[in-house]
């Protein structure tokens, strides 16, 4: 599959691959495997904070990287402090980005290796969403970066590939150590998987024309929600990867509620609209939408995102 899909070639299958039950607990246990008190994960926000999290239970300090547009929403290694990266041990890294929706490139990837090199770092890379790709864009794994494996490992996820959620399978695949070590907190935390899901799983990989079909349906609810949102006047670009649609928040709404963050702006879209997203203020504020929602062909599609701009449409928003 990595071979096929990434053009990752040699993984040894009984070193440098173990299976996980979703990978959400696989970054969890990263952290168990590695941080110490007083060591530092290095984590992006907005994020998925799982390793973050586990890593502060553990007696760990979290160095957080801001994901800002100006950057094309990947983190400024240079900008962190010499007197972190002195006791930073985990890089955690996730692209296409939750909730961003941004890619990473190889460009990008390389310095992460040649920065993890020089800074003896593990490298995570969440990859539960590197296959969902449009718009041009292949999917790009990090291991296919010359030196990754000898600073990291990825942890692929088939929830989002294969539209597998709830079925917790995952893998992490990289450097033989690193997985060692990950495999030796697994064995104390949980045991194997059921054999059906591993033969469901099995026959996923071997189908990756799934993901691509999955691919375009996400590509093409995109370019609707973008286009009603600019229709709105939202200031709003197509992601080149994931479900995910990432809106800086407006101020508010003409001649009515003020938005101090984007909390406030998510809760209004609730309680006024019914609308769901989720809100982020970790660096600058903005709401993440999904287009994962209930639709089995494309009128039913155009139906949801018509009924996203009826529901908008009756209030001004204002924008800086």
């Amino acid at each position: 599959y990595l071979e096929n899909v990434y053009g990752v070639k040699g993984m040894k299958g009984d070193s440098e691959i173990v299976h996980a039950i979703g990978s959400k607990p696989a970054l969890a246990m990263m952290a168990q495997a590695f941080i110490n008190p007083g060591d530092v994960t290095l984590m992006t926000v907005p994020g998925y904070p799982i390793m973050g999290t586990m890593t502060k239970w553990l007696g760990g300090d979290v160095y957080n990287m801001p994901l800002i547009k100006e950057n094309n929403f990947l983190p400024d290694l240079k900008a962190i402090p010499k007197d972190v990266l002195k006791k930073a041990k985990l890089l955690y890294l996730n692209y296409p980005n939750n909730p961003t929706g941004a890619t990473a490139t190889k460009a990008f990837f390389k310095d992460v290796v040649q920065f993890a090199t020089d800074h003896n770092l593990i490298v995570v890379h969440d990859a539960a969403y590197a296959a969902l790709t449009f718009d041009g864009v292949k999917p790009l794994s990090f291991l296919s970066i010359p030196g990754a494996k000898k600073i990291g490992v990825e942890i692929h996820s088939l929830s989002k590939a294969f539209n597998m959620t709830g079925w917790r399978m995952a893998f992490v695949a990289g450097n033989a150590q690193i997985v060692s070590a990950f495999a030796a907190v697994k064995d104390n935390n949980d045991s194997g998987q059921f054999k059906a899901i591993q033969k469901a799983g099995i026959y996923a990989l071997q189908h990756p024309n799934i993901t691509e079909v999955t691919s375009e349906k996400y590509s093409r609810r995109h370019d609707m929600l973008v286009d009603v949102l600019k229709k709105l006047g939202f200031e709003v670009k197509k992601p080149k990867g994931s479900f995910y649609l990432y809106v800086a928040t407006p101020q508010g709404v003409k001649g009515g509620t003020k938005f101090k963050n984007a909390e406030d702006f998510s809760q209004y879209l609730i309680r006024e609209k019914l609308i769901s997203t989720v809100p982020w203020d970790d660096a600058g504020s903005y709401v993440r939408f999904s287009v994962t929602f209930l639709a089995y062909d494309l009128n039913e599609e155009k139906k949801v995102i018509d009924e996203i701009y009826t529901r908008l449409s009756d209030v001004e928003f204002i924008f800086a």
